[in-house]
């Protein structure tokens, strides 16, 4: 299933939301860039997620950023599962 909103792991410890989606932005129109931290230390978990304006947008961003180097790291890219509800 294809969603405007993209998975983005392996993400270095010292980059943030703004990093994340400054590295995405140059080519599509980002509406959203998350880091997710941990609830008890404030530091980033390693992953994040980055919202795009068109599924077409996050379909090309995937494509060209799955695998890229960011800050010295390679990231995997792909798109966002919505969590169930229980």
């Amino acid at each position: 299933m294809e969603t405007n909103k993209l998975f983005v792991s392996g993400i270095s410890w010292g980059i943030e939301w703004q990093d994340l989606k400054d590295a995405f932005k140059e080519f599509w129109e980002v509406l959203h860039a998350k880091i997710i931290k941990d609830r008890e230390t404030g530091k980033s978990r390693g992953f994040g997620f980055v919202e795009f304006a068109t599924v077409e947008d996050a379909a090309a961003a995937k494509e060209a950023m799955d695998g890229a180097e960011l800050d010295g790291r390679v990231i995997k890219v792909d798109f966002a599962q919505e969590r169930e509800q229980a």
